[in-house]
Order: C-alpha cells, then sequence, then structure tokens
C-alpha cells in the first residue's frame, strides 16, 4: 500500500499526462475500448439519477473525484441547478474550470477536506469509481464522513465500487473491499443503503467473478484491446450486450451503482 502523498503524486502524473477516458478509466484496455465502457456508465447513471426523488432544477450536487468531468457533464445534463465538483489533483482542478465555467471547482482530499465544504449544504453527492483509489482504510472511513457531513439529511448519495463478496483485495493504487465492509462504513457514517445494481458486467475486470474466469476473461479483454482500432471493434461489439446485461442482472462481477440516504 503507497502512502498517501505518494497516491496523489501518481494520480497528478497519470492525468498530467492522459486527461481522457482512459486516464480515469482502465487504461490498459486503450481509450477506444474506454470510451464505449463509458458510454454504458452514462446511460446507468441517468437511469439511477432520474429515479432520486430530486428536484434537480434547486439541487446543489457535488461530484468527488472528478477527474476529466465526466460525471459534472452528466449532473449538468439533468438539468442539475448548482454542480461542484473536486478532485485531489490540480491538473484536473484547472482543466475542469476551463472545461465548465459555470461550475465551481475545489482542489481537495475528501479524506482531509479542512472547512472547504460547508456541513449539510448538498442535496446530492456522487462519487464514482474513485473511493477503491483509497488504499487506507481510515482515509476511506474518513472520506465517508466528510461525504456524510456534506450531505443533508434526507439527501442522497451515488457511489460506484467493486463490492465483494469474496475476500478484498488489495495492491498500490486500488483497494477493492467486500460488501459488508463498505455497507458497514456507510452505516458509520450516516447512510442508509437503498439498492445496488450493475455498473457494467462484462466490459471491465471480473473483480468478483471465480479466479480462473477472472483470469480468462481479463487475458481476452487485454488482447482485444491491444489496438486502438481492435478496441473500438470489440466495444462496439460488447455495447449492446452489455446494455441489456447491466438492466436484467441484479448483481454483477464488477462495478455496480450504489444508491444511499442520509438520515
Amino acid at each position: 500500500m503507497k502512502p498517501h502523498v505518494e497516491l496523489k503524486d501518481f494520480w497528478e502524473r497519470r492525468l498530467e499526462s492522459d486527461w481522457t477516458e482512459s486516464g480515469v478509466g482502465y487504461k490498459a484496455l486503450g481509450r477506444a475500448f474506454n470510451i464505449w465502457m463509458y458510454r454504458v456508465r452514462a446511460e446507468g447513471f441517468r437511469r439511477e439519477a432520474a429515479t432520486l426523488g430530486l428536484d434537480l432544477p434547486t439541487a446543489r450536487v457535488l461530484d468527488v473525484g472528478s477527474g476529466t468531468g465526466f460525471y459534472v457533464r452528466l449532473w449538468r445534463e439533468l438539468g442539475a441547478g448548482s454542480v461542484t465538483g473536486s478532485d485531489l489533483t490540480q491538473a484536473a482542478v484547472e482543466r475542469l474550470r476551463a472545461r465548465f465555467p459555470k461550475s465551481s471547482f475545489l482542489q481537495l482530499d475528501i479524506a482531509e477536506p479542512g472547512d472547504a465544504l460547508e456541513p449539510g449544504s448538498f442535496d446530492a453527492v456522487s462519487a464514482m469509481d474513485m473511493l477503491f483509489h483509497i488504499t487506507d482504510d481510515d482515509r476511506y472511513r474518513a472520506a465517508l464522513r466528510t461525504i456524510g457531513e456534506a450531505v443533508k439529511p434526507g439527501g442522497v448519495f451515488v457511489l460506484s465500487e467493486n463490492f465483494l463478496q469474496r475476500p478484498e483485495e488489495r495492491s498500490d493504487y486500488q483497494v477493492n473491499r467486500t460488501l459488508p465492509w463498505i455497507t458497514k462504513a456507510l452505516d458509520e457514517a450516516g447512510f442508509d443503503v437503498v439498492r445496488r445494481v450493475p455498473m457494467l458486467v462484462l466490459m471491465n475486470a471480473q473483480v468478483d467473478g471465480q479466479p480462473l474466469w477472472r483470469k480468462l476473461w481479463g487475458g481476452l479483454l487485454r488482447a482485444v484491446t491491444l489496438t486502438e482500432v481492435t478496441g473500438w471493434l470489440a466495444g462496439a461489439a460488447l455495447y449492446p450486450v452489455e446494455r441489456r446485461l447491466v438492466r436484467v442482472l441484479r448483481e454483477s462481477p464488477t462495478t455496480e451503482f450504489m444508491i444511499c440516504r442520509r438520515r
């Protein structure tokens, strides 16, 4: 597990050199495949956001770990009245401010935000594909506490995570934690889980699958995305299948959405 400062430097360098879908996504699969993957993510996010019961024109939204602003854009397209983005890195925040001049952006560490976020000031918070990059468990819990303090009672928290139903998996830059562990941490931060649904099924690493399947499917994905041309073709072929799977399956062997409500 890398120290926090080293992790911050890693993301600063990565987003400085690749501020695209592959920079914030599954880099090993290339940008073309990631573009198709993010289309599925966008459809799922819009579908889930439509069920939150928010009065979007008056809603104040915070997006944590905004990266390239993918979910900032989606919130704005959905009609959110105020969208504040945030990111750990200067590389992202400077570019986000130029790309989205009507939104405000904060450079902050969500585990140690200081007084950057006014308590109870947001109707909704999103943290998409970023919490598993907080490799220290205490800092992960601190991030959830920060988010819990920022959301109004009755407000919503939308996150995407790899909610493992097998033992957790740790690496230098990502920790895939278990569903019970994350659920407990959310409860401690003041959130009740409303539902959990697939975000992706086949277009990502099969982190919650059986070992042989994880290895075989991961090898196949990397093989078919060796070039941007083959990655685009593979993404185009999987896209209609993935759209169907995320709608009909109740659980996924990879990233899932979770919708929570603040008590």
